[in-house]
């Protein structure tokens, strides 16, 4: 989870890139695999980089993990307008 944070703050310090290089290294930690804040942060990454049909495709993977109803309804407006942008 501190790593997580960690990865979102350099995203705003250094840019969105960045962020996304230390997502990926977390990606491969069996301990987050199932925790959806973890695509959700990759989906907003790639968001802001334009990067549409893989910000899609880590938003329907946060989805497919959140539990949280208001998280959800986020996630939804967030996968909602990277497919409007495909």
């Amino acid at each position: 989870m501190v790593e997580l944070n960690h990865a979102a703050a350099v995203a705003m310090a250094d840019g969105p890139a960045t962020g996304l290089q230390l997502l990926e290294d977390l990606e491969a930690k069996p301990e987050l695999r199932e925790y959806y804040l973890l695509p959700a942060a990759r989906g907003d990454l790639l968001r802001r980089l334009q990067r549409w049909e893989e910000a899609a495709d880590s938003y329907r993977q946060a989805l497919s993990l959140v539990t949280n109803e208001t998280a959800r309804g986020f996630l939804s407006r967030r996968l909602a307008e990277a497919e409007s942008r495909l």
